[in-house]
């Protein structure tokens, strides 16, 4: 009944994912510097690294994380096909965890890619990550409770912003820590996206 759409469906699939592992930049996943240790789950990834009594847990997924990208016009004298395609760049949400020898309680910051900020890298004082929100959760448990008080830093004062920015800073989240997660995160996203496009086509293609 359909056999003719889905041949020319899987005879496309088999191109794209011809074109995709052409322009794949890592065939490995980059490695991050600071001695993190990486786990993969899917989407998800984890980064964990202990320091000075210290477990520092940093948690991100590739879903959705990539901005949406506008067409630019096209330069004059050029086609609108000759354009180049947009690098497309993994900024995902992260969350960073730290426990310390006290097990009951976990600092938990929220933190986010600003989309004005990234691609300044240039400009040495600006961040290129900022923190959204900070809460202590119970040590070990996967779901946080609601009822934990929440500081959101929308309203907060600059000295306490900036002490909390500190604090990641000396643990090894910062702009060094921050460029090379968008690497990691890019990559892997380009790996899950070859991986779909390769399960799409054997589904299609499946009598």
């Amino acid at each position: 009944l359909f056999l003719e759409g889905d041949k020319a469906f899987a005879q496309f699939l088999t191109d794209e994912i011809k074109e995709e592992k052409k322009i794949q930049k890592h065939k490995s996943l980059p490695k991050m510097s600071g001695g993190w240790e990486l786990e993969v789950h899917g989407t998800e990834a984890k980064l964990v690294r202990k320091i000075a009594g210290e477990r520092i847990t940093v948690t991100f997924n590739t879903n959705n994380s990539i901005p949406p990208t506008f067409d630019e016009e096209p330069q004059e004298g050029q086609k609108p096909d000759e354009q180049e395609e947009p690098e497309l760049t993994s900024t995902p949400n992260f969350v960073v965890e730290v426990s310390k020898d006290d097990p009951k309680q976990t600092l938990v910051l929220d933190c986010h890619y600003p989309e004005d900020e990234i691609g300044h890298g240039e400009e040495e004082e600006s961040d290129i990550f900022s923190i959204r929100e900070v809460s202590f959760q119970p040590t070990g448990e996967s779901d946080w409770k609601d009822t934990n008080y929440t500081l959101n830093t929308d309203s907060l004062d600059w000295a306490l912003y900036d002490h909390l920015m500190d604090f990641l800073a000396d643990r090894g989240i910062d702009n060094t820590f921050a460029d090379e997660l968008i690497e990691l995160s890019t990559a892997l996203e380009h790996q899950e996206y070859i991986r779909f496009l390769e399960d799409l086509k054997s589904f299609v293609k499946c009598q």
